[in-house]
């Protein structure tokens, strides 16, 4: 009995040691910068389920840097810096750079039939079923995703002004 609390006890004490390595703490804090440089805007364009993932792929070599059309450019040149890679060009297969931009529901077209709403991965559309839906603009990223699923084709999408 005392060798098994002997031996569990070096392995959590093995455990916390490699939880806190500088090679680990290092990974963390360059995910931790990778993902704030990163716009946010849960998109999948880049062919990952939102910034998160796609920003694990980074730090692990499995993901390019030039995935991200939201960020574009001025993103990739911070992804560079950080990951010690190449600048390259945004890849057309990800989409193209766009002005930043805002979903719009016509009001007058919407049956409430919430499809929009479980599309939004930022929570930003407001509704219940069979009732008009509405943006919070403050929240919308602009990803699009709300678009394909809107069966009345009433949602558009409308460039941020200052």
């Amino acid at each position: 009995m005392l060798g098994i609390l002997i031996i569990l006890l070096l392995a959590l004490i093995g455990g916390f040691l490699v939880s806190i390595s500088p090679a680990t703490t290092a990974q963390q804090n360059k995910f931790e910068d990778i993902l704030s440089a990163l716009p946010q805007t849960q998109c999948g364009k880049c062919n990952y389920s939102g910034c998160r993932p796609y920003a694990e792929a980074i730090v692990h070599g499995e993901a390019d840097i030039n995935q991200c059309p939201p960020g574009g450019a001025e993103t990739i040149k911070v992804l560079a810096k950080l990951s010690g890679r190449q600048i390259k060009p945004l890849n057309p297969e990800n989409g193209l750079q766009k002005a930043t931009q805002i979903a719009l529901i016509d009001e007058s077209l919407c049956i409430g039939c919430v499809k929009c709403i479980n599309a939004c991965p930022v929570d930003a559309i407001l509704g219940t079923a069979k009732q008009m839906h509405s943006v919070l603009v403050k929240e919308c990223t602009g990803c699009e995703l709300c678009i394909a699923p809107c069966p009345m084709d009433c949602i558009s999408m409308q460039a941020v002004t200052a």
